[in-house]
């Protein structure tokens, strides 16, 4: 049967209810019984044909005779919550030393090809969980040293890839040199797998700030026996500098043991809606692929016990969203830095954050704003849509001052 009640009657229902609830809240029994009571006492008075609202009505003055017992035993519900949360938050504990533990037992070599700036920032904190082998153009030999890592020029690629027992290559370099530098390190992975076996090429990692155009640089060029993991730390040297606690790092698992984990496609969602590298897949048991997934699970434990928001992304759902987020930032950012704006004695605090924004954004290099417009299919729509709403913002300035005009 449905039951309908009039804007009147709800509006009884609806005070003695919260009559009744505030009288709980405060823990008052005496106030708790009389509200019940005067709650049954309306609803009873209401025309109605509903048998439910009658039997409810039953069982709320029933209940009353008990609201004594029911508040006191209630009494210690907080504090045994308080129980369970510790013991919860003890066993967490608990797990994160085995995950520790289990990290440590047989500690990774990652190597990191590129070590600049962001190279030697990831290198400081690797070194906590792993051993550390960097290689670049420059020298960084003692640099490199005063962290606990080791350094190998880069004209040296053959003894980097092939003598380091390397479980992870890390590709620390330029969107602009990137392509390059995948296509001069393809002969010495080769090279490996011809001295140690087809299992023995590293997990290659890249880092860069769009994800498209690397994902498809790497699966194009590398053996198929490369193991392959996108990934986007949205943060750098200067962002992160007091620690990578509450930073995002986005990734994708992109081929374990030939397997490609997740399609390509802009709409990279799965029946429900979701990003499919967020998905539960049907994955392969052989030896050589759980061995695959170890190793990349390895790697992604010490961005997370790093204190990272760890998000897996596809590349393509990664790009969009950027978009729409990272480069329009930067775009703004090198407009306004355009315009020569300067601090005055009334800034207001809108105003310093845009100075801040101009900061940050102009720090970065020139070519990692170009690479985040030229590798992101999706930055010339951004452009056409912020030169669109700024056209109509124009118009709309110039309408009312016409109308105004008029007016007058």
């Amino acid at each position: 049967m449905t039951v309908k009640f009039s804007a009147t009657m709800k509006g009884i229902i609806s005070g003695c209810t919260a009559l009744v609830l505030h009288a709980f809240i405060v823990s008052d029994v005496h106030a708790f019984n009389s509200a019940i009571q005067t709650n049954c006492n309306l609803i009873n008075q209401l025309q109605s044909p509903a048998v439910a609202v009658r039997a409810r009505t039953v069982q709320l003055c029933a209940s009353s005779d008990n609201a004594d017992g029911d508040a006191i035993s209630n009494y210690g519900e907080l504090e045994r919550l308080k129980q369970e949360e510790q013991r919860l938050s003890a066993l967490l504990s608990s797990i994160r030393e085995q995950k520790l533990a289990v990290i440590r037992e047989r500690p990774l070599n990652i190597g990191i090809i590129g070590f600049g700036r962001f190279g030697q920032f990831i290198a400081k904190s690797f070194t906590k969980y792993g051993n550390v082998i960097g290689t670049s153009r420059s020298d960084y030999t003692a640099l490199a040293e005063e962290m606990g890592a080791k350094y190998i020029p880069m004209d040296d690629m053959e003894k980097f890839v092939v003598e380091e027992d390397l479980d992870v290559i890390v590709l620390a370099i330029s969107i602009v040199s990137f392509e390059d530098t995948v296509k001069e390190l393809v002969p010495h992975l080769k090279r490996r797998m011809e001295l140690k076996g087809e299992g023995s090429c590293p997990l290659i990692v890249d880092v860069l700030s769009v994800k498209e155009h690397p994902r498809k640089i790497l699966l194009d060029n590398l053996p198929e026996e490369c193991d392959v993991l996108c990934t986007h730390p949205m943060f750098g040297p200067d962002s992160a500098k007091n620690g990578w606690d509450g930073q995002t790092f986005v990734y994708e698992k992109t081929r374990i043991d030939k397997v490609l984990l997740y399609p390509e496609g802009q709409d990279c969602l799965d029946a429900d809606n979701k990003d499919c590298a967020t998905s539960e897949t049907k994955q392969p048991t052989s030896p050589s692929y759980v061995e695959g997934m170890d190793r990349i699970e390895r790697f992604l434990s010490i961005w997370e016990e790093e204190g990272c928001n760890m998000t897996p992304l596809s590349c393509a759902n990664h790009d969009a969203y950027a978009a729409n987020s990272q480069f329009i930032t930067h775009l703004m950012g090198r407009i306004l830095g355009a315009q020569g704006l300067q601090p005055t004695p009334i800034d207001t605090r809108g105003f310093q954050s845009v100075l801040k924004l101009i900061e940050n954004t102009n720090a970065d290099s020139f070519d990692l704003f170009y690479g985040l417009y030229k590798y992101n299919r999706n930055s010339d729509l951004t452009i056409e849509k912020l030169q669109a709403s700024m056209n109509d913002v124009t118009r709309t300035l110039l309408r009312t001052e016409l109308k105004e005009a008029r007016d007058k």
